[in-house]
């Protein structure tokens, strides 16, 4: 399979993996950006990509920023539908409530993983199949 990826800006990198057979492609940011303690920002990565049909884009964090810097996405995981050819951006926010965050044009920000879909049809009923777990929600299992 081949993900096809369109450069909307000169400057952007495109999407690479770290390892060969990592699950996620590197995103990075084409522009220099300053993530204030507790701020967010939409930092681009100036590509759009060509999601194949039946799979779905997944915008994830890197988890050394995460664990380094406190950098999270706001919308965690980004969604990419395979109808989309915008440009991705990426959510980042910065939960450190004491230090700044400066990204420079060409760090890695985020990966993009392709997970495969189902759209299954809607369907209303008066009455779900029973199970063990039930309408059990949260701390339910203990």
């Amino acid at each position: 399979m081949t993900l096809k990826v369109r450069r909307l800006d000169g400057r952007a990198r495109l999407p690479t993996r770290a390892y060969p057979g990592d699950a996620g492609l590197d995103l990075y940011a084409l522009e220099d950006a300053v993530l204030e303690p507790g701020r967010r920002a939409s930092i681009p990565t100036g590509i759009a990509v060509e999601i194949p049909d039946g799979e779905a884009g997944l915008v994830l964090a890197r988890s050394g920023l995460a664990a380094r810097h406190g950098i999270a996405l706001v919308n965690a995981p980004g969604l990419i539908d395979s109808g989309y050819r915008g440009e991705i951006r990426v959510l980042l926010l910065n939960t450190d409530r004491d230090e700044v965050f400066r990204i420079a044009a060409g760090d890695r920000i985020a990966q993009l993983v392709l997970v495969r879909v189902q759209t299954p049809a809607v369907e209303e009923v008066e009455e779900l199949a029973v199970s063990e777990r039930g309408g059990g929600g949260f701390g339910s299992s203990g």
